[in-house]
């Protein structure tokens, strides 16, 4: 099949601008594609504004292999030639004709991870930039679709009148790239003190760009699940994700983000923006709410940095002197350290 697949006729070139225009133009139009995977048939629902990227990603809701290891075949068109940025309406698909997946359900290794370049590689987004992003109707119906499509399942229960603090994981709370026997010398220092703390006045949300298998086993490795002195309410992983792009002119760029609309669309009663704040070491991340998030310094080679690295211990006291604030979305969190070391001046003057 693969070899049927490589002599047929080379897909023709995809022009950004028109792309954009397909998507400015129209409502999306909702398509169910059939992905055959191993004898079986898969049936996804995706729209036209959708991305092969997040074509990608619903199908591994269904089978469980990752983005990265799938490769997508499909009669006349070379869908792994295309970029995971194209939008499916500029793909020709036929109705009744199914796309043949190759892809292997990997065991994950805790340690020694293959980057991912996106998520590494970050890059500026100017704040007109990220108004152009988060203001756009076509990533708010992004959003809304992703808020209904990606149930968050609870660990532990909300509680009413905590704030919410999301966390990412890699090099935000843990090292995944040195190399370590056990995994508690990747923990970034004063991790647990830290999310103790924190839980006095926030549910706490671990959501990662990576697999929920992943996150599980990266939570429970660290004795972060089940740990006495705080719970965790739940965890999210790379399928609530959305896919945008940049507006820069010059370099449009598309990347994954991860808007905490998901979030407050399915437990209003309990989190909005005025009370949500996310720690994330991509400042991408929070592109379509840059006023809820905090760029953390991060953590990387453990080995070097373990005995000075004091970031989570400086978090904790700007957490703590913000919760009792009305309103997070006032806040430049950019400021944070300074507004901690005000804060403390204010305590001793007092």
């Amino acid at each position: 099949m693969a070899d049927a697949a490589s002599s047929s006729a080379a897909a023709p070139p995809l022009d950004p601008e028109a792309i954009a225009a397909v998507a400015e133009a129209a409502p999306p139009e909702e398509m169910m594609l059939v992905a055959k995977w191993k004898g079986k048939d898969y049936t996804v629902r995706v729209v036209g504004d959708d991305t092969l990227g997040e074509l990608k990603r619903r199908i591994c809701e269904v089978t469980g292999v990752l983005p990265k290891r799938q490769k997508l075949l499909y009669p006349k068109v070379r869908l792994n030639e295309f970029e995971d940025s194209v939008l499916l309406s500029s793909i020709p698909f036929k109705p009744n004709v199914k796309i043949q997946m190759v892809g292997t359900v990997e065991d994950e290794i805790f340690v020694d991870q293959e980057d991912d370049p996106e998520i590494l590689n970050d890059y500026d987004i100017g704040q007109n930039e990220v108004t152009a992003i988060k203001d756009k109707d076509v990533y708010k119906q992004k959003l809304k679709r992703r808020a209904s499509q990606y149930k968050i399942k609870l660990l532990n229960p909300c509680r009413k009148g905590k704030k919410l603090l999301v966390l990412d994981i890699d090099y935000t709370l843990f090292d995944h790239r040195s190399a370590a026997e056990n995994p508690n010398e990747l923990m970034r220092p004063y991790l647990h003190e830290f999310l103790s703390a924190a839980y006095s006045e926030y549910d706490i949300m671990i959501w990662s760009a990576t697999s929920m298998k992943w996150v599980e086993r990266k939570m429970d490795q660290l004795g972060v699940l089940g740990n006495p002195n705080y719970k965790i309410t739940a965890l999210m992983d790379h399928l609530a994700m959305i896919t945008v792009q940049s507006e820069n002119q010059s370099e449009k760029k598309t990347f994954d983000c991860k808007p905490l609309g998901v979030i407050w669309a399915q437990f209003p009663e309990y989190y909005n923006e005025t009370n949500t704040i996310m720690f994330d070491d991509l400042r991408r991340n929070f592109v379509m709410n840059p006023q809820n998030g905090l760029v953390i310094q991060p953590y990387k080679r453990t080995h070097t940095n373990r005995s000075t690295d004091q970031e989570l211990v400086k978090l904790t006291q700007y957490l703590l002197a913000i919760a009792d604030l009305e309103d997070f979305s006032k806040l430049d969190h950019s400021a944070w350290e300074s507004f901690t070391e005000e804060n403390a001046k204010r305590r001793r003057h007092r």
